[in-house]
């Protein structure tokens, strides 16, 4: 094993695979240079480590790139699947991709500075706006990404007891019911992001902001703007601040794209519930989410900002 890896890391990785991920771990130092010999690169520094080693590199020719490695799953393989459809359309450019070895080399994009790093929150949603209307793009004939019936199942499954002292049982009863009405008429589907939040949009030089690690998923565009809602948030103490922050986006949503503002929120509702549910899954911090469910149910409510 690398002696330098985080322990964060190693604990996420084997907390989300397990014997799979341990496996993984074990491998990773022949892997990083069996694809630096394989794609001719000069490795660097990694970068942040969530759940994929992902490290600088530089191609033979000089030019800068990512190489990203992960455990092989259906999600990573999404990932190169989607990447190959965007085709460099509002993401990354997918440059080379081993899906059977998790192995992805990426443009990088530079300066690289995230879309959560603009202090100007009205400025950062219409930059997301542009960047969503880049990536949207037909479905291929044939596909294996996920619909929103799949994504969605963790939230539908969830009882009012999980979510006890964190949402009232109205609430996810609520967001549960919205889903299904949601799902029974969506609008034609498109291939989404999945995951298009204000850290999943980077500073490019070939265009302003482009994306970065796709989920892949096959669903009316409506659905892509719930991580934009429930990420990077006022603080959580001041709920008006929340309430305002929310309803100034989904205007700017609603008006620049091609989408209904009660679609919006709703989408918005059953995301944050759908998040919540996985952040207490995983552990996670769960508040954000769970503000975001109470406040953008207030807009509801209320018909207006």
């Amino acid at each position: 094993m690398l002696p330098d890896l985080p322990p964060t890391f190693v604990r996420a990785v084997t907390g989300a695979f397990g014997a799979a991920g341990h496996a993984w771990l074990t491998r990773l130092p022949v892997l990083l240079p069996h694809y630096a010999e394989r794609w001719s690169l000069r490795l660097g520094a990694p970068f942040a480590l969530a759940y994929n080693y992902v490290v600088a590199a530089t191609r033979a020719d000089g030019t800068p790139a990512v190489l990203k490695l992960g455990v092989p799953t259906a999600e990573l393989i999404a990932e190169i699947a989607a990447l190959r459809c965007f085709a460099g359309h509002g993401a990354a450019r997918l440059l080379a991709a081993d899906p059977d070895g998790g192995a992805l080399l990426l443009e990088r994009l530079l300066p690289g500075t995230p879309l959560a790093h603009l202090d100007d929150d009205e400025q950062a949603t219409l930059h997301a706006i542009v960047v969503m209307r880049r990536l949207w793009r037909p479905l291929p004939a044939e596909h294996a990404f996920a619909t929103l019936a799949h994504w969605t199942r963790a939230l539908r499954r969830a009882t009012p007891n999980m979510l006890a002292g964190k949402l009232p049982p109205s609430l996810l009863e609520r967001a549960q019911r919205l889903c299904d009405e949601l799902l029974r008429m969506q609008a034609s589907p498109v291939l989404l992001h999945g995951d298009l939040h204000h850290h999943n949009i980077l500073r490019a030089t070939r265009a302003p902001w482009l994306a970065i690690d796709p989920k892949g998923l096959a669903g009316e565009p409506a659905f892509e703007v719930g991580p934009l809602l429930y990420n990077r948030l006022p603080p959580l103490r001041d709920a008006t601040a929340v309430r305002r922050c929310l309803a100034r986006r989904v205007e700017l949503l609603a008006q620049g794209l091609p989408l209904d503002r009660e679609r919006i929120l709703a989408w918005g509702l059953v995301q944050a519930a759908l998040s919540l549910v996985w952040s207490i899954t995983d552990n996670a911090d769960w508040q954000p989410a769970a503000a975001c469910c109470m406040a953008l149910a207030e807009l509801q409510q209320r018909g207006q900002p």
